[in-house]
């Protein structure tokens, strides 16, 4: 990546809707070979996918849960089993494996308390969990989807 790649992928990063007549404007280089830059950063997997970022409250998502769990089996097969079965779960937004005192996090997005009490009781009765602490975001201060990305060298 040089550091036209890093311009665009700043550009795309906050919008993603922006024309690639635009685009290679902003980055000083005409469309086609612009347009061949996204191509290959998609390629490789450095743009993993295009999506509409929704407001969660907007669409009757109010509540936010750091949900922080520790566990008592580190077998490989414990693993998987719990990956699969908490990344299959639509309320979990993200699911991290965690160095420090908790195994893994778990940010969680549903309607409300009775939402994610629900959510809870399904989680402790399908995988056997040493202790999970939930904590319960009262107001989102920041909130980004867009990565600060090394310079490059000279494009």
């Amino acid at each position: 990546m040089d550091a036209t790649d890093t311009k665009i992928l700043m550009l795309l990063q906050e919008d993603v809707s922006i024309s690639i007549a635009e685009l290679a404007q902003r980055v000083n280089l005409s469309q086609t070979p612009c347009w061949k830059r996204v191509q290959r950063l998609e390629a490789t997997g450095v743009i993993k996918k295009r999506v509409a970022l929704v407001d969660p409250e907007k669409v009757g998502l109010g509540l936010t849960v750091f949900a922080s769990v520790e566990i008592s089996d580190h077998s490989g097969e414990w693993l998987e089993r719990f990956a699969g079965f908490v990344s299959a779960m639509p309320e979990v937004m993200e699911l991290y494996r965690m160095a420090g005192d908790v195994d893994y996090m778990l940010r969680v997005v549903v309607p409300d308390m009775a939402a994610y009490d629900g959510f809870y009781n399904r989680l402790i009765e399908a995988i056997p969990l040493k202790k999970v602490t939930s904590r319960f975001a009262m107001q989102r201060v920041k909130s980004t989807t867009a990565y600060v990305l090394p310079r490059a060298g000279p494009s």
